[in-house]
């Protein structure tokens, strides 16, 4: 049996208002080309399909689609929510879409839903464990303390018999002590949400979702897929890719990894104003950061013409070394008052910081001396 694991799809995912949605159309086609050279029986998806729990039109027709493919080329796909996602919404038709295929996780119920597969080497129990709360694991468990995640997802696992002699793969959604994880993830602050890689123990793969880094959690066979596509300016180091898992029989598996190439990278491009001028113009996703000590107000505008996908704009130089993000776009100066434009400007200058209320003192007597000066030429 050989599977082709993915996660955190996020299908409708904006940044600065800045839609994915080709970007996702273009990687989801790309991973069912994968999945066809590869020759795979089925396809996981460990969660967070849409990026909102009422999703778009657009985002459903770009996931149906996706599906659509999958089934066409002979795959088999089993998809659990994730906490981005609504149970209610994923598991729709779910009965209906199962004759074709595709297994879809359904609202938790205090147990796993286990779909059973077999092939040469016997059989195959795949396991469905949606993203859980402690909330939406108490009223199925009322004889049981669950005041964090580990106790819910502790639980739930117990709740479902797993059969040691036959092969078990676990869908899981959920924070595994350990992982690294991204600015564009939702983590609850502190050790609540994070739950031990050994009560995964009795599974001989578990496909995990939640940390956008593909990565290992203590042993091979215990990983995070990653999302396909960078999110966050903190996954400019990621290689994203899809994992391709064989499992001939009980006991042996192997995983190796398949690169995903977006339509549109995400990087930092870091130099003086005229270098980042004289640079190659690029479509990708752009974090730009100017040295200049001096840097003009029409900078960020400027950079644009060059890469038109600029998403952050940052000036670091002696005297800042944060960001100064400031909208000194052209709508942004014509909707902005003189005093606005000036707090912007100081901020350009000064590192983020506001000017004090001498500044803005000062900046009054001269608008009123100057106004006064244009009465007296009246």
């Amino acid at each position: 049996m050989k599977f082709l694991h993915i996660a955190d799809l996020h299908i409708g995912k904006t940044l600065n208002d800045v839609s994915f949605l080709p970007d996702q159309e273009h990687i989801l086609s790309q991973i069912v080309q994968i999945a066809e050279e590869e020759n795979t029986d089925a396809v996981l998806i460990a969660g967070d399909v849409y990026q909102r729990s009422n999703p778009s039109a657009e985002a459903m027709a770009i996931f149906d689609k996706f599906l659509t493919k999958l089934v066409q080329i002979g795959q088999k796909v089993f998809i659990i929510s994730g906490n981005h996602d609504s149970s209610e919404r994923i598991s729709y038709f779910s009965s209906l879409i199962r004759t074709s295929g595709v297994y879809v996780s359904e609202s938790f119920t205090g147990t796993l839903q286990k779909v059973r597969l077999t092939d040469e080497g016997g059989a195959i129990d795949i396991c469905l464990l949606p993203f859980l709360r402690p909330s939406s694991a108490r009223r199925f468990f009322p004889d049981k303390e669950i005041s964090d995640y580990k106790d819910a997802v502790q639980a739930a696992l117990m709740s479902t018999p797993i059969d040691p002699s036959v092969r078990n793969i676990a869908l899981c959604h959920q924070f595994i002590t350990g992982g690294e994880i991204s600015d564009s993830e939702e983590i609850s602050i502190g050790t609540l949400e994070q739950i031990p890689s050994s009560l995964f123990d009795s599974f001989d793969y578990t496909a995990l979702g939640h940390l956008h880094k593909p990565q290992k959690i203590s042993k091979d066979t215990l990983r995070y897929a990653g999302s396909p596509l960078k999110y966050s300016f903190s996954e400019i180091g990621h290689k994203k890719s899809a994992a391709i898992v064989s499992m001939p029989k009980k006991g042996e598996t192997e995983i190796s990894l398949r690169p995903l190439h977006p339509l549109r990278d995400m990087r930092m491009v870091k130099g003086s104003f005229s270098d980042l001028m004289n640079e190659k113009p690029s479509q990708d996703y752009i974090w730009a950061v100017v040295t200049d000590e001096i840097v003009a107000p029409d900078a960020k505008l400027d950079l644009t013409a060059v890469f038109p996908n600029m998403l952050k704009f940052t000036v670091e130089n002696s005297r800042t070394k944060a960001d100064c993000d400031v909208d000194i776009s052209s709508q942004g100066l014509e909707n902005k008052s003189v005093n606005e434009l000036f707090i912007d400007f100081y901020r350009l200058l000064n590192g983020g910081q506001t000017p004090t209320d001498m500044h803005m003192q000062v900046l009054s007597d001269v608008l009123s001396r100057l106004e006064g000066k244009t009465h007296e030429a009246d």
